[in-house]
């Protein structure tokens, strides 16, 4: 993929949840372009492999362990943030977990509500209140907020409906503060995945064929029956998009859900 080139260089950027998958290729495409990246995510481990995979040309990634379920971590990542950086010009919310999948509504008991909201919402609030605060502290302020959502949160999905729930409100959420900020010099729009190519894709992919390696491939099969594309997004596809939403040539764009999908969602919308 021939990739734009952007000139981030000095900003500082955050992206929850830039371990791998399209958080990763978000961190890679922000570096590359010279920002001061922040990034996220609970694995330690997966943050070296992470922080490896950075071209030694880019400008070097910070890496802050943090759960975002979790609201005093979330408090800390933005202490931290303060200290080294004293500022935030752009923040990516895509931490997110599979919790809220893999059952019908009916089964879920009240504890799985609970997580879901807490890894999948309620962490992005968080999040935005601390992110939006910074930008505002400004002299000037401005700034721009990207919420990951996905294409389940455009309408629902079976035997996922508390993932889906969350996601929408990631949509609702961004909706509301784009409007609340369209004259503050902040912005704030939503991506909205389809399939791509992640891990947490393919192990849904996994659990979807009962780990029975023989069934995987029709499980991916069909998948790629309801995508017009035929294919799995690349995680840098997405990222791709992040950083247009990101950059001067969106500055007329806020309130948006971009939906990057290989046309999925295109027949119902």
């Amino acid at each position: 993929m021939d990739q734009v080139k952007y000139n981030f260089q000095d900003k500082v950027v955050l992206v929850t949840g830039g371990t791998s998958g399209i958080g990763l290729a978000t961190v890679q495409q922000f570096a590359q372009a010279g920002a001061k990246v922040v990034f996220t995510g609970r694995d330690t481990q997966r943050a070296e492999q992470a922080l490896r995979t950075i071209s030694p040309t880019a400008h070097p990634a910070h890496y802050i362990q943090t759960d975002n379920s979790q609201p005093e971590s979330i408090l800390d990542l933005f202490q931290e943030i303060r200290q080294v950086y004293g500022t935030l010009h752009f923040a990516v919310n895509n931490a997110a977990d599979t919790q809220g999948i893999g059952a019908p509504l009916h089964e879920f008991e009240i504890k799985e509500f609970d997580l879901a909201m807490a890894a999948n919402l309620k962490g992005v609030w968080l999040c935005m209140q601390q992110e939006i605060r910074i930008m505002l502290d400004k002299a000037s302020p401005a700034g721009a907020i990207v919420n990951v959502s996905s294409v389940n949160g455009l309408g629902g999905a079976p035997m996922g409906s508390l993932y889906s729930a969350a996601k929408a409100g990631v949509i609702a959420l961004s909706k509301s503060a784009a409007q609340e900020l369209a004259t503050s010099g902040i912005r704030v729009n939503v991506l909205a995945p389809g399939a791509h190519d992640t891990p947490m894709l393919q192990q849904a992919f996994k659990s979807q064929a009962g780990n029975d390696a023989g069934k995987l491939e029709q499980v991916k099969q069909a998948y790629f029956s309801y995508i017009p594309q035929k294919r799995l997004g690349e995680p840098a596809e997405a990222a791709a998009a992040i950083l247009w939403l990101c950059s001067d040539a969106a500055g007329f764009v806020t309130g948006h859900t971009m939906i990057v999908d290989g046309g999925m969602s295109s027949m119902v919308r």
